[in-house]
């Protein structure tokens, strides 16, 4: 008995590292150390945008959906917290994504929330896909050589606040 257990409790471990190793390689296409994808964005209220523009720059690259309560916490704190930064200092890129959202529909939502930093649309998730499969909110931070040096998956205020804190620190770089 003492033998069938210690077997059947081995492949148990087995199928666990196999499909967490498995759901970690799907939601993570993009990871810390990587170089950004190539993407283009277009909006009709804020024009086109490039990865290649980012180049030279600090970027923090967030994607969210209108509909997720963990996106609006963390919009909220890019508002507030991030958003004078961008005015303080030139070499700072805000890059906000709607994941599965149109033009008009980010246009109608930040009447409601009166956010002061562009919406990009990926309406058919292309951007979002060349960065992972699954879950939002999800933020990128990318040195000025377009290489991710920190990222999020969700929103925990700890980790933003030294998300911030290492904003500010490639800025004085």
């Amino acid at each position: 008995m003492r033998k069938v257990f210690t077997v059947l409790l081995s492949v148990l471990s087995l199928v666990s590292l196999f499909v967490v190793g498995c759901s970690s390689a799907e939601r993570e296409k993009v990871s810390t150390g990587d170089r950004i994808p190539s993407f283009s964005l277009k909006s009709d209220n804020y024009g086109s945008l490039d990865s290649e523009d980012l180049n030279g720059r600090v970027t923090l690259i967030c994607f969210f959906a209108t509909w997720c309560p963990p996106c609006q916490l963390e919009l909220a704190a890019v508002q507030q917290e991030l958003v004078p930064l961008l005015s303080e200092n030139e070499s700072f890129s805000l890059v906000v994504i709607g994941r599965e959202h149109s033009d008009e529909e980010l246009e109608e939502y930040n009447k409601k929330k009166g956010f002061t930093f562009p919406l990009y649309p990926d309406p058919d998730r292309v951007v979002f896909n060349l960065f992972a499969d699954k879950s939002i909110p999800r933020s990128y931070l990318v040195d000025k050589n377009l290489k991710v040096v920190d990222m999020a998956v969700g929103f925990e205020r700890e980790h933003f606040d030294k998300m911030k804190d290492k904003i500010k620190s490639l800025l004085n770089q």
